[in-house]
């Protein structure tokens, strides 16, 4: 108990920068997702092409190997921003690939006659995917859904190693100051999980209320 009594601070540091990452990370990740996700069933094959592109090398790429690429690539190229900004672009572009899959799933357990309903009254492509489409998909995509945020959650651990505040990087401090490693893990385990578990209830919420019903 000493380890989290004495260090207080530099745990709530840490706990803070993980849930900034998380959530900042997680809204990008939902907004790329989506904008891929109406790619990859767009009636346009150039749009499908962007929106398979980008879910193929986005999955098939190590998130470690991804962070390298925006930490050191970027800057490269004149792109100099703050570690945490890239931390959360390396995540955030990871996840949506990830969302992309599972609104693109949700999307095709529509029924193709909604769809072709709505044409025939004359609705366009966004408004059909806006008003009938999306709504029907968000309802069976919630649960998957919630398992990748929970996953980010945990991935943002990577970000300690490219000089971001983050939950488990406090670990090295600790270990510094002589703090038994054992408890110092422990009560790093521990954030992480009020973390997920907080996750977790929100879209435990959203499926009561909307989800599909069992």
């Amino acid at each position: 108990m000493d380890v989290l009594t004495d260090n207080f601070s530099l745990y709530g540091k840490g706990f803070l920068g993980t849930v900034e990452l998380t959530v900042y990370a997680s809204a990008l990740a939902l907004v790329l997702g989506f904008v891929m996700a109406s790619f990859r069933v767009a009636p346009v094959g150039s749009f499908r092409v962007i929106g398979t592109v980008w879910v193929t090398v986005l999955r098939n790429t190590p998130l470690t190997l991804l962070f390298f690429a925006v930490m050191l690539g970027l800057p490269r190229f004149g792109l100099v921003l703050p570690f945490e900004l890239f931390a959360v672009l390396a995540l955030g572009c990871y996840t949506s690939a990830f969302i992309c899959e599972a609104l693109r799933s949700g999307i095709n357990t529509v029924p193709l006659g909604q769809g072709e309903a709505a044409r025939s009254l004359g609705m366009t492509f966004s408004q059909t995917l806006s008003a009938i489409v999306l709504p029907q998909a968000f309802r069976t995509v919630i649960p998957p859904i919630g398992s990748t945020l929970i996953a980010l959650a945990k991935n943002s651990a990577i970000a300690g190693a490219f000089s971001v505040t983050e939950l488990l990087g406090t670990y090295r401090t600790l270990s510094e100051l002589g703090y038994d490693i054992v408890w110092t893990f422990v009560w790093i385990a521990a954030g992480y999980l009020i973390i997920t578990l907080t996750i977790s209830a929100l879209f435990h919420l959203l499926e009561r209320h909307w989800g599909v019903a069992r």
